[in-house]
């Protein structure tokens, strides 16, 4: 039996390139971390989703198990976990996260 939040995580993931699973709305976030990832892409000018599941328990557990990382944000980069800006800001510091993000767009 196929589940629907499940399916519903893997669409939303396919559809975009960065997707931020976190707190709140891009207009009104609702947590410091979930704004601190939008400021951490706005500064690459690439365009990103975010998608709000505080509302919504049944998919934030369902996005915890997937991805064995307990907190919110949770980034998608080109259909692939990053975890949040714990993860982002050392890859960044590397150097890592613009060729990234160039190849994820360019494969469009």
């Amino acid at each position: 039996m196929s589940d629907p939040i499940q399916e519903e995580i893997d669409r939303e993931v396919k559809e975009h390139k960065i997707l931020i699973y976190g707190k709140g709305t891009k207009a009104q976030p609702k947590c410091g971390f979930t704004a601190e990832t939008m400021q951490f892409f706005d500064k690459y000018g690439y365009e990103y989703e975010l998608l709000d599941v505080l509302e919504n328990p049944v998919k934030r557990e369902a996005l915890t198990k997937m991805t064995n990382w307990p907190t919110l944000p949770k980034v998608f980069i080109n259909g692939t976990f990053y975890g949040d800006t714990d993860v982002l800001d050392p890859m960044e510091a590397k150097g890592e996260v613009e060729p990234l993000l160039k190849q994820a767009f360019e494969s469009a």
